[in-house]
């Protein structure tokens, strides 16, 4: 039986000052976490070929390496993840693992290091095919399809994705896909999480684990594939955008650095699991967005593909909602770049936080957000940064999401949020639109500084305006149907759509209300707000319509200073009986109409105006003698 050693030491030279390792697994023992975190302040040396360390049931590894991994040794770190689709669909994964070699640092990756559990301990070598499109699972064995491994690297365009198959080079912090296996492997290794029924995928991650700051390659206006790359979970919003607090490791109280290379969002692939092609025309996916200032999440909205794996038409939504925050490990996510450059990931990022709906942390879920999160603070959580996540709140930022319908064929789904030092032109907290729109035949956006968005977050005032964008690129006419879907952590009394080609604003807040749109791009018409404020305008300024009811000359008199096109003047007396109804009047400053045939008594006239104005006022008819 294989002995259980835990050598854990700190060894400093007192003519370097160089940490030389904090824990030591010498040949032929291992390390077993549990469910439970281990921390190393320095590095982990698995000193031979026969030397393990098995991350199981949820346990983390984290370490507090201030700069580049000296991580060494032949031996491996196990940690275990399952994957969530079938043979026909992706995960986008990044490896927490490498290559295991007595070298220093940080290793590539390859399929080949991936295995399939059969105890808590032991595992099998998956089998890699390069002749099948097909992964298959079966009780103890495992078959992944090499053709699905693919890197997207500082690239914009479907054919810039570059395959690695089975080939170890994939670098650390470099993500990759991966499509799942169909079978019935039931295996559990004392794991707590279960397998995957009809596609059953624990893959067991086996190599020298990542340490230490990792760089990753961005472009501007490129996208590229990367994830967590640790063995243990990472705060998504440190990563993307740094945050306030002491960092434990450089025993400074500096706020945590973020990447500014970067747009501050990340977007998740999702795709319809009941697809059951490999033909990328028949495929259904797309990006849901994550804003790593605000955290809110919004679902993707599904599109088909032609052959050159351009957009096609949007097909369906499944109103998926995840907890994102906390990005458990093997997670994958895109990220956009600002500038050419770098980002840097940092163990000063990394957290113990278990994967579940209550911890904000999923790799992948399909659940109503409300129903499974309670508001409050965070339990105290194990990090690197010094973060008092005990002192922050889960309540979502205030904010409220804007579903539409295009075409009665998917939803496309907007949130606009509120905070209180927010700006109001675009920053880190805003999500521009997760997919190219070059392609995309039929949607809905929020137009921000002449582009698409899906999130806008500013600081809250009735009187705001928010820009929608409507596209349609087909060759008859589309139909959006509108409505605010929920208020998260806030709620206004009335939501409206501003048409100003008509003037008129229509309630979305209780109602749908349906657009019916041309062909073209359609900017500079619709906007989202909180008041009728042209109205409101009339109401509280009467002066700028006079209704004057003159006794004397027995007339009707209406003053109309600004110009005003009216479309309707229509009398009723007391009872609601339509007296007269003057229609088509046009802009001029003054009407008058004659009332000298009227009995004595209360009247009420009603203004209505071209572009959707109305105004009611009561007038007194008295005969003058």
């Amino acid at each position: 039986m294989k002995k259980f050693i835990v050598l854990s030491f700190l060894v400093t030279s007192l003519f370097t000052s160089n940490l030389v390792a904090q824990i030591y697994v010498s040949n032929n023992s291992y390390v077993f976490n549990r469910g439970s975190l281990v921390y190393s302040r320095g590095n982990l040396e698995l000193n031979g070929l026969n030397s393990n360390f098995y991350v199981r049931n949820e346990g983390q590894f984290l370490q507090g390496t201030t700069g580049s991994s000296t991580n060494t040794g032949a031996g491996k770190l196990s940690v275990f993840q399952e994957g969530t689709v079938n043979n026909f669909a992706y995960n986008y994964w990044c490896s927490p693992v490498g290559n295991a070699s007595a070298a220093s640092g940080n290793e590539d990756f390859g399929i080949t290091m991936l295995n399939v559990p059969t105890t808590s301990t032991s595992s099998t070598p998956v089998t890699i095919t390069s002749t099948s499109y097909n992964g298959v699972s079966n009780t103890g064995t495992l078959t992944i399809a090499s053709y699905w491994i693919w890197r997207f690297l500082s690239s914009n365009g479907y054919f810039q994705w570059v395959q690695s198959a089975a080939l170890s080079n994939i670098s650390a912090g470099q993500g990759f896909t991966m499509k799942g296996v169909s079978g019935t492997d039931t295996t559990n290794p004392s794991e707590a999480v279960a397998n995957n029924i009809g596609s059953a995928q624990r893959y067991d991650f086996r190599g020298k684990p990542n340490d230490g700051n990792i760089t990753i390659n961005v472009a501007n206006a490129a996208s590229t594939l990367t994830g967590n790359p640790y063995p243990s979970a990472i705060d998504l919003n440190l990563f993307l955008v740094g945050g306030p607090g002491p960092d434990l490791i450089s025993g400074t109280g500096d706020d945590i650095p973020g990447n500014p290379n970067c747009d501050g969002t990340a977007l998740f692939w999702e795709q319809d699991k009941t697809v059951n092609s490999h033909n990328i025309a028949q495929y259904r996916g797309g990006y849901g967005t994550y804003n790593g200032t605000t955290s809110i999440y919004s679902p993707a909205t599904f599109y088909t593909y032609d052959l050159a794996g351009n957009q096609g038409s949007v097909f369906s939504n499944p109103n998926n909602v995840y907890q994102r925050r906390f990005s458990p490990i093997g997670q994958g996510f895109m990220v956009r770049g600002v500038a050419n450059g770098t980002l840097q990931m940092r163990n000063v990022y990394r957290v113990y936080v278990k994967e579940g709906v209550a911890n904000n942390s999923q790799f992948e879920r399909s659940s109503d957000e409300n129903s499974t999160v309670n508001y409050g603070f965070y339990d105290a959580i194990p990090n690197l940064a010094g973060v008092d996540y005990s002192q922050i709140s889960k309540a979502p930022t205030p904010h409220f999401v804007v579903n539409t319908s295009l075409n009665s064929q998917a939803v496309r789904q907007i949130a606009i949020g509120f905070l209180p030092n927010a700006i109001d032109g675009v920053d880190l907290a805003d999500s521009k639109f997760p997919e190219a729109t070059e392609n995309i035949s039929t949607d809905m956006y929020l137009y921000l500084n002449n582009e698409p968005y899906v999130h806008s977050v500013t600081s809250f005032d009735i009187n705001k305006r928010f820009p929608i964008g409507f596209k349609n690129i087909n060759t008859g006419v589309s139909t959006y149907a509108l409505k605010v879907n929920e208020f998260v952590n806030f709620d206004v009394q009335n939501v409206f759509l501003f048409d100003s080609l008509t003037g008129l604003y229509h309630d979305i807040k209780n109602n749908f209300y349906e657009v019916v749109l041309a062909p073209g791009e359609h900017n500079n018409r619709f906007e989202i707000t909180f008041t009728d404020q042209l109205l409101a305008v009339t109401e509280n300024n009467i002066e700028d319509l006079a209704i004057v009811q003159n006794n004397t000359n027995q007339l009707l008199t209406i003053s109309n200073p600004n110009d005003l096109d009216l479309k309707t003047v229509v009398l009723f007396d007391i009872t609601g009986k339509k007296i007269f109804d003057k229609v088509d009047l046009g802009t001029k400053t003054t009407y008058e109409f004659s009332t000298g045939s009227l009995s004595e008594g209360v009247y009420i006239v009603k203004i209505e105006s071209t572009n959707g104005q109305s105004l009611g006022q009561k007038i007194i008819v008295e005969r003058i003698k």
